[in-house]
């Protein structure tokens, strides 16, 4: 069936943004130690995709013994978005982002992003992108909720969508829902899809070519 819906993450396949977040991280819990601030980097990466709200509950609350409330997570979210949203706004696009989503018309965008939806949508307006896209959504909704949401509110078939990412959550949310996955290759992942054999690509300016071989039935 044709594909006519491109579900899109956000950092690291539009943006080249990943480090920006966990750099963040790193800032948050270094007063905890270097040690224990490596370790949350090194769950971040193990985890893109997944909603900061999530990771601070792990962070703060399962390693750290705090006892979380809804307030505290909400504090620990906000810290997070000073440290990166004008770095995310000013951060480079992926090679042939821009490119892609001024020449794709025929097909309907939506972003499914871990960043909140609350944030995102501003990110969207100030680096002049929003218009390209149907929707934005984020946490602290599930990246799966999303893809049920749009499938529903479109009233469309799975196999009429793509989902690019970069990451397992991305992966996860594609794969859950019976949507055709496109893996943007990165540094951050190479381990984590070493035994991935679907669709890939190195940024974005062979987007086209991977739509077009997807539409084509061409593995």
């Amino acid at each position: 069936m044709k594909k006519k819906y491109l579900l899109f993450d956000f950092d690291g396949v539009l943006a080249e943004s990943v480090n920006i977040k966990t750099e963040a991280f790193r800032t948050m819990y270094l007063s905890y130690g270097e040690e224990f601030a490596q370790k949350v980097v090194n769950y971040h990466l193990a985890n893109g995709g997944v909603s900061r709200y999530e990771k601070v509950k792990i962070y703060n609350g399962e390693w750290l013994g705090e006892t979380l409330t809804q307030e505290r997570i909400e504090e620990l979210a906000n810290v997070f978005s000073e440290l990166v949203v004008d770095g995310v706004v000013n951060a480079p696009e992926v090679k042939g982002a821009l490119d892609f989503l001024k020449s794709s018309n025929n097909y309907k965008k939506y972003i499914i992003t871990g960043t909140p939806t609350v944030e995102i949508k501003p990110i969207l307006v100030q680096r002049k992108m929003d218009h390209f896209f149907v929707e934005a959504f984020g946490s602290p909704e599930k990246k799966g909720h999303w893809v049920q949401h749009i499938l529903t509110k479109e009233n469309i078939l799975a196999n009429e969508c793509v989902f690019i990412g970069d990451a397992l959550a991305d992966y996860n949310a594609a794969i859950e829902n019976d949507i055709t996955f496109i893996l943007r290759d990165t540094e951050e992942a190479v381990d984590l899809f070493k035994d991935y054999k679907g669709y890939r690509l190195d940024d974005m300016t062979t987007l086209h070519t991977v739509l077009n071989k997807i539409q084509q039935g061409k593995g």
